[in-house]
């Protein structure tokens, strides 16, 4: 990539841009919205105007739906194998046959003002994994907006763990630095320069050995995962052209969390599985692991908008041209579910966290500005790209609504003359037997989640585990409410250029 394309790379949004630049940056913001409320809006108008048009349409998507979920299903199934398999492995043993002794893993955990709990769980994880600490540099990145609570938290971390690593560095992210957004990018990117000037400079540690793992602050990381990470950076064939991503496992307080946010979390990670079975549609998603050569080469994460964890993967694959992939290691690493003091609060944070994940459709008119101005990337490549972009999040925000929601609008809506058809006689019983066939994946989704669920402490009932199967009659509940709806509200605000900020996911614990 030029020094002319570079301009464009830690691009925000259209308002960063002027001309007619800017005017086609904010075309593509709306098209996000745009197809999604066409398709809501179009549905409503035609079981109006053309009912049976409209039957047929919703007879053809539910086919599609039906198809593409028995397709996923497969992918589900198959990453569950590969990664109990992965969990089984003797990775220090593999290992062992490959030079890493060179190999450094740089740690950064962003935290704002979190309880002391939330930051020791995830230090003392990093203590216990079976990984070389004279390797192992953390750096604990804190927010100056955080308060006097997060300093005492910094301060007891550092005496307690500060000589149980090669180094843990304690770093502050000064509030209000120009071009700046108040988030988890700016913070980690202050960090990492940070660590290049106190930790890989003094230490002379060349940037290519260096593995960084931005984790989340609730991220605990598994016994071997390092081990894990190291075999597969050492294996890929372009490891500086490769960022690296665990499965998230939202289960360190699953058992005291409500039904509502176990799903919520549970299809988070089903997703994240499936799309492990699907790399050429992956990108890094929270925790995530890259090489510091790669991030130093366009000066870290970016640091001006919400969705950084995704962006730097299009940041790399744009300064790459094209030639950069997400290497899924089918591992994971633990982080909360969504739980807060009330279930309402719980309710209203996890639509909060899921509105903040969906806002990632910011990274449409991202990588569609960035194919047009960058000619070095093949054009079946651009098109790939900007595919399954569109029609992730337009399946986020519509395919719930149309399934659960609108498939009986021509029944209500077709009048009269409709209603004394055969079709609008058979429509709901066909879409209800559709819906029906495709539920039963629930099965196979309930023993997945439970298959994975940590020990079940002893203050929960042996029963308990009945309703971690039960609980999953609520997915039509929950893909609606805390997936199509919180993804439409991220799209429409995105289509009227009502920018959202990053919120900050609260951590509660009983």
């Amino acid at each position: 990539m030029n020094q002319q394309d570079f301009r464009y790379l830690k691009i925000g949004k259209a308002t960063d841009l002027t001309g007619h630049d800017r005017k086609l940056y904010r075309a593509f913001e709306i098209l996000p919205g745009f197809l999604s409320w066409g398709t809501i809006l179009g549905t409503i108008i035609l079981s109006i105007w053309a009912p049976v048009a409209a039957a047929y349409f919703i007879i053809a998507f539910d086919t599609y739906w039906l198809l593409k979920t028995g397709y996923l299903s497969l992918h589900l199934r198959h990453n569950w194998k590969r990664t109990k398999h992965n969990l089984s492995l003797n990775w220090r043993e593999m290992l062992s046959k490959l030079k890493h002794e060179h190999i450094y893993h740089l740690v950064i955990l962003p935290f704002y003002n979190e309880t002391r709990e939330v930051v020791e769980t995830s230090i003392k994880a990093l203590l216990d994994v079976d990984y070389d600490k004279s390797k192992m540099l953390i750096v604990l990145a804190g927010e100056e907006s955080g308060g006097e609570g997060a300093r005492e938290t910094a301060k007891y971390i550092e005496q307690k763990y500060g000589q149980e690593f090669a180094k843990l560095l304690i770093t502050w992210h000064p509030a209000g630095l120009e071009g700046e957004m108040a988030g988890k990018g700016s913070n980690i990117s202050f960090a990492a320069e940070q660590a290049r000037r106190e930790i890989l400079e003094p230490f002379k540690l060349p940037y290519e050995d260096v593995v960084v793992s931005a984790f989340d602050i609730d991220t605990v990381a598994y016994r071997d995962y390092f081990l894990c990470l190291t075999w597969y950076f050492l294996t890929t064939p372009e490891p500086h052209k490769s960022s690296f991503q665990p499965i998230p496992f939202y289960n360190n307080n699953i058992w005291h969390s409500p039904a509502i946010s176990r799903v919520a979390a549970g299809s988070s990670t089903f997703w994240q599985m499936m799309q492990q079975e699907r790399p050429e549609k992956l990108a890094t998603f929270s925790s995530h692991s890259v090489s510091f050569k790669a991030l130093y080469k366009i000066n870290y994460w970016q640091k001006n908008m919400v969705s950084e964890d995704s962006r730097i993967f299009w940041n790399l694959f744009l300064a790459h041209d094209g030639d950069y992939q997400v290497i899924p290691i089918s591992y994971p690493v633990s982080m909360d579910a969504n739980l807060a003091p009330t279930l309402w609060q719980t309710a209203k944070n996890i639509y909060k966290q899921h509105r903040r994940w969906a806002w990632g459709v910011e990274n449409v008119p991202y990588i569609l500005f960035n194919f047009v101005k960058n000619k070095r990337i093949s054009p079946w490549l651009k098109i790939r790209a900007a595919f399954v972009q569109i029609e992730g999040f337009w399946s986020l925000a519509t395919n719930p609504l149309l399934i659960f929601m609108l498939g009986w609008l021509p029944v209500i809506l077709g009048g009269n003359h409709f209603n004394q058809t055969v079709l609008s006689y058979n429509l709901p019983s066909l879409t209800r037997g559709m819906m029906a066939v495709a539920m039963f994946g629930l099965v196979l989704t309930a023993m997945i989640f439970v298959s994975f669920l940590p020990e079940r402490p002893k203050e929960a009932k042996p029963t308990s585990k009945i309703w971690m199967v039960l609980q999953w009659i609520l997915i039509p509940f929950t893909i609606t409410i805390f997936g199509a709806i919180p993804g439409l509200d991220a799209q429409t605000r995105l289509m009227f250029g009502k920018y959202m900020g990053f919120w900050v996911t609260p951590k509660h614990r009983k």
